[in-house]
């Protein structure tokens, strides 16, 4: 039944086309909604992602790192007197307003880090070079994807809540949700946001341990003290996924984008099952003619699961070459899209589900297939 079937759709392929190309942007709506959303929503641990601490400590509770209050200084010394601690470093947390020509204000972030070369925070990402010119006074970094929105290039000079800075270089991967981030050195962080130099502390503090199979540890310890103290140490992955899963579920955006996609995915699957169900109605006759022939009607049957299998399969290849093209086009430029193994896998197993699941809709007409029809 496999080879008519599919000799069947070779035959007749300008009837079953709407149908392969319906279930390949299921497919593609899936896969991009999803990473999309990953994509998106991980903005909100890329500041922890990107860095090499192993511990985070914050103010008790803080649900993302957004949302970081100042904690006291004391919780340095706690951290340098535990000797599992090799390393401590704090982590400034600021907001304000760039002043453009076109676009008047547009807010942003302002992130205080020790520019050092051996420093934790966004080692992953800022070169020695970019590091050092940190050091100069007034210069900060933005993300290359935001140089549009803030009306500047590298090089050139801005002003930030009042204060003049000038832009030493770009980041890749560092947008913002928002906002735009701005990079800078901990002192002019500090002139930049009066928040910040108020003398409250910082927003974290990082840590790196001596060994790093010991954070667990390290964090029920230091969780005693900070009950006490007023912070809360965390493990940098637990710190990750509380930021993504703040986004995702409380901030109300990402009930919205789920939401959204969740009905973006069901006129898919209607409009995908409607389609098969018409390329079915439309081969009766044909179907009819197999009945004159001897065909049951539970070989039909099987005829028409074996198309919707071919279909699929179509479906699964088309979405993968859209979802490359696109997924090439969204790093070119700089749209936060993630698209991993087990997602490429699910999405393309709901887009045999909806396949199948059509194609069983489908079958209530195959019934109809009467060889008297083709006395009409």
């Amino acid at each position: 039944m496999t080879g008519l079937a599919l000799k069947t759709l070779l035959f007749d392929w300008r009837r079953f086309a709407p149908a392969a190309v319906a279930v390949g942007f299921s497919g593609l709506l899936v896969l991009l909604q999803a990473g999309l959303i990953l994509g998106v929503f991980s903005l909100a641990s890329v500041y922890v992602t990107k860095s090499s601490a192993d511990l985070w400590v914050g103010f008790p509770g803080v649900q993302s790192i957004d949302l970081g209050r100042p904690i006291g200084g004391a919780t340095e010394l706690f951290l340098r007197a535990d000797p599992r601690v090799a390393q401590v470093e704090p982590f400034y947390w600021g907001s304000g307003e760039w002043r453009t020509s076109r676009h008047g204000m547009v807010n942003v972030y302002i992130v205080g880090l020790n520019p050092a070369p051996d420093a934790m925070v966004l080692s992953q990402v800022l070169p020695t070079d970019l590091r050092a010119a940190l050091g100069e006074p007034d210069a900060v970094l933005v993300d290359r994807a935001d140089l549009r929105k803030l009306e500047t290039a590298v090089g050139g000079l801005a002003e930030i809540n009042g204060h003049r800075v000038r832009i030493v270089g770009v980041t890749d991967g560092l947008r913002a949700l928002g906002g735009v981030n701005v990079i800078a050195s901990a002192a002019t962080a500090r002139r930049l946001d009066p928040a910040i130099g108020n003398g409250e502390g910082a927003a974290y503090f990082t840590a790196r341990l001596n060994d790093p199979a010991q954070a667990s540890s390290a964090v029920s310890d230091l969780r005693t003290v900070g009950r006490q103290r007023g912070f809360e140490p965390m493990a940098s992955k637990t710190f990750a996924d509380r930021s993504v899963r703040y986004w995702l579920g409380e901030s109300g955006a990402g009930v919205a984008f789920v939401f959204g996609s969740a009905v973006a995915i069901l006129v898919a699957v209607i409009v995908t099952s409607q389609t098969l169900a018409a390329a079915v109605a439309a081969s009766l006759k044909d179907y009819a003619a197999l009945r004159a022939l001897g065909f049951t009607i539970g070989a039909l049957r099987a005829i028409v699961l074996a198309q919707t299998a071919w279909i699929a399969a179509a479906g699964v290849i088309l979405a993968g070459v859209l979802a490359a093209i696109l997924a090439v086009v969204a790093r070119w430029e700089a749209t936060p899209l993630i698209m991993t193994a087990p997602m490429v896998a699910g999405a393309a197993g709901l887009v045999a589900l909806v396949a199948f699941g059509s194609g069983l809709w489908a079958l209530r007409r195959v019934a109809r297939a009467d060889p008297a029809a083709l006395l009409l």
